[in-house]
């Protein structure tokens, strides 16, 4: 169930975690490589700064970036800054997005997000708890997939696999964790059903594109190949 005033909770629970963890660190760690591609630690906490300010613009009726290359831009530019300008920052825009986010406002209404995607204001708590959650993850500083909330993980799979219904690339996939719960997706290719069996942990991160799927067992055909989200 989705309850407004929880998510918020769960964000400022999750950017809190994130902080203290990322507060352990050294202006040297934050040079170093994260687990995305071509990033550092210092390109993920820009971008989870900005993408905070991004999302107080969805809420307040603004495009949610000036343009693709403005959101990149400034990620480059604020990546090399010192560890506390990196925490601050942090620390600042989640405050402006839980200000942002509590207002009264009519949470049913339907908001833009980037490349034309739009969801229900209500649902922006949430889209900012995965930002937080996975992208500590990439910063790969002892958080991992498996120290994620469970309630969160959950919430996570059922969302992805929502994304992935229908989609021409994807069979009839049938999502199923060791403890018995279960999701269907894709639909839109030809072949299946296929069945992908593992732990919350296992198939959250090959869903959200950061495991390769090798701990899942796939039952029906080969493990299908997401596309990128």
């Amino acid at each position: 169930m989705m309850d407004h005033a929880d998510d918020l909770a769960s964000v400022q629970a999750a950017t809190e975690r994130l902080l203290h963890a990322v507060g352990a660190l050294d202006d040297a760690a934050v040079t170093q490589s994260s687990r995305l591609p071509g990033w550092t630690r210092g390109h993920v906490l820009a971008h989870l700064a900005r993408n905070a300010d991004a999302l107080v613009n969805v809420l307040e009726g603004r495009p949610m970036y000036a343009s693709a290359e403005a959101r990149d831009a400034d990620i480059e530019a604020g990546a090399p800054r010192p560890l506390d300008e990196q925490l601050a920052d942090v620390r600042a825009s989640a405050e402006r997005f839980r200000a942002a986010a509590a207002a009264p406002a009519d949470r049913s209404r339907v908001v833009e997000l980037r490349n034309g995607v739009t969801d229900r204001a209500e649902r922006v708590p949430f889209r900012r708890w995965i930002e937080v959650e996975l992208h500590h993850v990439d910063l790969g500083i002892g958080y991992e997939l498996e120290d994620l909330p469970a309630d969160f993980t959950d919430r996570e799979i059922a969302f992805l696999a929502a994304r992935f219904t229908g989609h021409p690339d994807v069979p009839v996939t049938t999502l199923s964790t060791t403890d018995g719960r279960t999701w269907t997706t894709g639909g839109g290719a030809d072949g299946g059903p296929v069945t992908v069996e593992g732990t919350p942990a296992g198939l959250l991160g090959w869903l959200a594109g950061r495991r390769d799927g090798a701990t899942l067992t796939v039952k029906g055909g080969d493990l299908p190949k997401l596309p990128p989200l």
